[in-house]
């Protein structure tokens, strides 16, 4: 019961971390930009909106568009909002081997480590993954960001600290992954605001173009620090795929 209750709780820690909101407004910018979030506050010339990761400002001149998820055609009027599921993702693990077809990526896992589909929480989660006995954790992130990786990051860390208690970020370190700039960031929390169970997270952030692919693995703080090697070698251990071959597919 106490390993299910803390495996639990690291559930919550980084799917509340990374989940997008639900049934959020989408907001479309003149340059093309799309933000999805709820808007918290409207001025003369800015308005709020609440993302993701985190509060941002926006200038109403800026704005082309605003669609409202009620005013969606997809659904008849007076239908009730359902949830939709995922999308399937095309994945392998053979041995230590791990690859995801759909987000044409691979990475080396530690041996006994599994695919755990539960970890996976929003349409940008492409790999949930953990040790067999559910006590180490790795996520696998992809989607777009039109700003820069400084940015990407600070919005990274600002959506941990609303989600995690006790937020500390340790530290980081700029590095290459895949021959791509990347970033690590070390930084810790407890499970919940109200709970305070210790974890420790390593995110690795690698840009390609205005494509960001975020790494992140956790456990208990107490752990973390046997687990580290191993959870840098996960985050060093990626590599894109690209275009994929026939011999890819096999």
């Amino acid at each position: 019961m106490k390993r299910l209750a803390t495996m639990s709780l690291l559930y919550l820690a980084v799917c509340l971390a990374t989940s997008r909101p639900v049934q959020a407004e989408e907001i479309t910018l003149k340059d093309g930009t799309k933000i999805v979030g709820h808007m918290t506050g409207i001025t003369s010339d800015k308005i709020e909106v609440e993302t993701s990761y985190g509060k941002i400002q926006l200038n109403r001149n800026d704005i082309l568009n605003i669609n409202f998820p009620e005013n969606s055609s997809a659904k008849a009027p007076g239908t009730a909002a359902v949830k939709q599921d995922l999308p399937k993702v095309d994945e392998t693990l053979s041995g230590t081997q791990y690859v995801n077809r759909t987000g044409k990526f691979s990475l080396a896992l530690p041996s006994e480590w599994m695919i755990n589909a539960d970890l996976r929480q929003s349409q940008s989660t492409l790999a949930g993954l953990s040790s067999k006995d559910k006590m180490r954790f790795a996520m696998v992130v992809q989607e777009e960001y039109p700003g820069s990786l400084e940015s990407y990051k600070e919005l990274t860390m600002l959506n941990a600290r609303r989600t995690l208690g006790n937020f500390e970020e340790l530290s980081e370190l700029s590095t290459t992954i895949d021959g791509k700039t990347a970033m690590l960031i070390f930084y810790r929390g407890t499970a919940s605001k109200s709970n305070n169970l210790p974890v420790e997270f390593l995110s690795a952030i690698i840009t390609s173009g205005n494509s960001y692919t975020k790494i992140t693995a956790w456990c208990v703080e107490p752990l973390f620090h046997d687990m580290q090697p191993a959870f840098e070698k996960i985050v060093n251990s990626y590599h894109s795929s690209g275009r994929l071959t026939a011999a890819d597919s096999r």
